[in-house]
């Protein structure tokens, strides 16, 4: 028995290196494929963002029982590993120990405690997945629709199988006297309980054999996945490491808030200077070697747990868009390509296999039956962020869908015909709603104070505190005026001194950007930046979600720095401070009224301003605050990011009727927001639901600001001056 266990064992032990080392390697030469990206910066913080997020598994944790039982399951992974070593050393002699550790009752403790918390956890693990598995009608809804099934049990099976070895091997090990019940504090019962009364020498077969399989089963599964270099729910083990320390953010952010700019070589282009760009060089990502080798790596790392998949509002309106499945395409696609990509020359691509050609041949993006990437899913992103937001490994899916919207755009000229409206909007007028420039100021016709205006009223924004930020849709969008109009008067009733730019002010550029056109939106935030410096801009107080993130995040890659609050932000300071009181007068529309709050995406997710909009709403008086289910880092979209707003959603079911719906199942008689795309998509969601009946008449949306101000005492007392 000893003989065929040994032979066996270092048979299949060397098989299994020399595949590991062998697909390793491919797979270092598939990443290198992708365009250079600098992401070495701030070693000493990346080191430690990765050992945060591996010890605490603060990513995992986001869904804390997965998190746990994940966390338990990693650790054994690891802290086990010297199991397989003893395995090694009991071929040949049963009693063996580790050198210098042996019996030492420290280790042993630790090994029991791995290995019965490992066994719990990947059997709750295997249930999770078998009570979640895509069933019927309703198997699009499971988080593991799209994932290979086959793949993921083999390795919960083996991890099984594995622990269940350890734990019978100690049995052994205490019954063949190796140590006392003191070092055996749980697995003598195995011992006594399965192999008490066996001889000495049966006991020992007994070891040749259950470490001949704990083996066979560690290194099947590692030829296994060396045969299946994209089998990422195995190689995420070894791939997630660097996946998470090469992450955009040192600090450990997502890849959240900032769109990175086109890169070409490893660079951002100089749009200053474009006309010295190479004519082929790649604007944006038109096949998979045009994404960075950070995205292959990416791809290489989706363990298709479908986290991303169930969070995104695309694929919970029955759209073709899953995040999980665009990585897994991807990857696909990419290591399917690789020969092709990585040969030496013409005459041994001509070699090739048929399957490699017809892959190089494939479109990036186009209709399903022909490319590797649905255009119909490539154009449903709202650039949410949920799928970023929600990925253990810090895959980030929204960097690599812009990138491919930039080609699409701004090489292929094709994306949905909506945009080009919006195009043209931003281009001649600088609104998307090509709207005549000069009606900038209608909003403040009507207010009771003057607003000042840089340029007419006010030469330098050196002379107010803030710049104010309207922004396109505050200017011109008649429910986002009254947005407008309510923090200008509460600024004012404050005592804040702020001014704008009116006609001097252009769209900020994010349609543009989130819809690919690179090119509209450098021209736009150009101009912008111009104004700022000439007009010496510091502090900017904005309404818009999108434009807070776009110049807080975005408009530093101009070289213009800016210090941007949201007004969220602002009017809960100036409620701390004294200088807004709210009062709850006799005759108050919101008494014992309920209000919840939708939190925009690039508010929330992109930027964690999570807080200030509830501590205003909780502060109302005599207003009973409702949260939704799906609130704050798991908010669902409105459906207007990522250029949405202005494409019309012919798939699926609308994303705006599916939040609106839960924004009403919660009793609420105001919908709140801080963000106007919000407020136009979930008044439009309302407005259906109160046509078919499904909302009462009465319900409303409003803005943060503007549930404010009905509660603010103006008195130059108790609420500043009026």
């Amino acid at each position: 028995m000893q003989i065929l266990a040994i032979v066996v064992s270092l048979a299949i032990a060397a098989v299994g290196v020399a595949l590991f080392g062998k697909t390793i390697g491919h797979i270092v030469s598939v990443i290198k494929l992708g365009q250079p990206v600098s992401r070495t910066d701030q070693p000493g913080q990346r080191s430690v963002t990765l050992a945060k997020e591996t010890l605490l598994h603060t990513r995992m944790l986001q869904w804390s029982h997965i998190g746990v039982l994940h966390w338990f399951v990693a650790f054994g992974f690891i802290g086990l590993f010297l199991s397989l070593v003893t395995a090694f050393g009991q071929l040949f002699d049963p009693h063996w120990v580790l050198p210098v550790i042996g019996h030492w009752f420290v280790f042993e403790w630790v090994s029991e405690f791995l290995t019965w918390t490992g066994l719990v956890s990947i059997i709750g693990l295997m249930a999770i997945r078998l009570r979640n598995l895509p069933r019927g009608s309703e198997g699009r809804y499971s988080r593991f629709f799209g994932s290979r099934a086959w793949q993921a049990y083999y390795v919960e099976y083996t991890i099984l199988g594995v622990l269940i070895c350890i734990l019978l091997l100690r049995g052994l090990e205490y019954e063949l006297g190796g140590g006392t019940k003191f070092h055996f504090p749980s697995t003598f019962f195995v011992g006594t309980g399965l192999f008490g009364g066996l001889s000495e020498h049966a006991l020992e077969n007994t070891v040749y054999l259950v470490a001949m399989v704990k083996i066979l089963i560690s290194f099947a599964w590692m030829i296994t996945i060396s045969l299946n270099a994209t089998m990422g729910v195995a190689w995420h083990r070894f791939t997630a490491w660097p996946n998470i320390w090469f992450k955009r953010k040192a600090d450990g952010g997502t890849a959240l808030g900032a769109l990175q700019p086109i890169m070409v070589n490893g660079a951002p282009i100089d749009f200053e200077n474009i006309d010295e760009l190479d004519e082929d060089a790649a604007l944006g990502v038109g096949k998979v070697e045009d994404f960075t080798w950070k995205g292959l790596l990416d791809f290489t790392t989706c363990t298709e747990c479908g986290r991303c998949q169930s969070q995104c509002p695309a694929w919970n309106t029955d759209k073709p868009l899953s995040p999980k499945l665009i990585m897994m395409g991807l990857r696909e696609h990419a290591y399917a390509k690789a020969p092709y990509l990585l040969a030496a020359d013409d005459d041994t691509r001509k070699s090739l296999p048929e399957l490699v050609l017809a892959e190089q041949e494939k479109p990036l993006v186009g209709p399903a039956d022909v490319a590797v990437i649905d255009e119909e899913a490539l154009w449903a992103c709202t650039s949410c962020g949920a799928c970023v937001q929600q990925c253990p490994v810090d895959i980030e899916h929204v960097d690599a869908i812009m990138d491919m919207r930039r080609y699409q755009v701004l090489i292929e000229s094709s994306f949905p015909s909506e945009l080009n409206g919006l195009f043209k909007g931003l281009e001649n007028k600088g609104n998307p709603w090509n709207m005549n420039p000069s009606g900038r100021m209608d909003w403040a016709k009507d207010l009771p104070f003057e607003v000042k205006q840089v340029g007419s009223d006010v030469e330098s924004l050196d002379e107010v505190e803030y710049l104010f930020w309207v922004g396109c849709a505050g200017a011109f969008e008649d429910r986002a005026k009254k947005t407008t109009q309510a923090v200008a008067e509460l600024l004012n009733i404050a005592g804040v001194s702020f001014a704008v730019l009116g006609d001097g002010e252009t769209c900020t550029g994010d349609p543009a950007r989130r819809s690919g056109n690179e090119f509209v939106f450098q021209q736009l935030a150009m101009q912008n930046a111009e104004v700022f410096k000439e007009t010496g801009v510091r502090k900017v107080v904005s309404t818009c979600a999108h434009c807070f993130n776009t110049l807080k995040n975005e408009y530093s890659q101009l070289g213009v720095e800016l210090d941007v609050i949201h007004h969220t932000q602002l009017l809960n300071r100036l409620v701390r401070d004294g200088k807004l009181t709210p009062v709850a007068p006799a005759d108050s529309s919101l008494n014992g009224q309920k209000i919840t709050y939708h939190d925009p995406c690039y508010l929330g997710r992109h930027n964690q301003v999570y807080d200030a909009p509830r501590e205003l709403l909780d502060i109302i008086p005599g207003a009973e605050y409702a949260e939704m289910p799906r609130n704050q880092t798991k908010s669902f979209c409105c459906g207007a990011g990522g250029a949405r707003m202005w494409m019309e959603e012919k798939l699926g079911t609308r994303i705006n009727l599916n939040r609106t719906t839960e924004a009403v199942e919660t009793g609420a008689d105001k919908i709140a927001t801080g963000c106007p795309f919000c407020r136009v998509m979930l008044s439009d969601g309302l407005t259906a639901k109160q046509a078919d009946g499904s909302a009462r008449e009465s319900v409303e949306v409003q803005d943060v600001a503007q549930l404010l101000l009905a509660s603010v005492r103006r008195s130059s007392g108790l609420g500043g001056e009026s």
